[in-house]
């Protein structure tokens, strides 16, 4: 299996799979939810270690991280401050206070693709890009969103298809 190790090439090749990918995913959900959750795994688990993440730090680029008040605490601890002062320099809070965001893209904690609080991350970016977690057709949407800026999310997705005998 070659993997496909650049940012350009899957974005350039998204946009010619976009047909494609949308006929893949109704192909996915026609699946047996359990089979496609064994195969998602078992791809992640021989693709992404062959994937330097911080070569890349694409996701530290695009996502919007969900944050609990838990993982503030967690941070503010290790960064020597208030859980006031670091949700007021770096957390965006909902109109009902109900949900919080990391305020910015790329994220503050980014520096030369590299995270500055990694043992300290907020858990949606330990668990991104998600292959790992079961029921795998229940984030569709969510995967093929980031189709295009993950290199991992890109070559599983890429070599499901080919396992899957999938040809439009």
């Amino acid at each position: 299996m070659k993997l496909t190790t650049t940012l350009t090439e899957i974005a350039h090749a998204a946009e010619e799979k976009e047909a494609e990918n949308l006929a893949f995913r109704s192909f996915l959900q026609s699946r047996n939810d359990h089979e496609i959750d064994e195969l998602v795994q078992e791809l992640d688990a021989l693709i992404t270690p062959q994937i330097d993440c911080t070569v890349c730090g694409n996701c530290c680029r695009n996502l919007m991280i969900n944050v609990t008040e838990a993982e503030v605490t967690t941070l503010a601890t290790h960064l020597h401050t208030s859980n006031g002062e670091l949700k007021e320099k770096y957390i965006e809070t909902g109109a009902n206070n109900d949900m919080m965001i990391i305020n910015t893209i790329p994220c503050h904690f980014l520096h030369e693709n590299r995270c500055t609080i990694y043992e300290h991350r907020f858990g949606g970016c330990r668990e991104f890009p998600a292959l790992h977690l079961p029921k795998f057709n229940k984030r569709l949407f969510t995967t093929f969103t980031h189709y295009s800026t993950c290199l991992i999310i890109y070559n599983v997705v890429e070599e499901m298809k080919n396992k899957l005998s999938f040809h439009q």
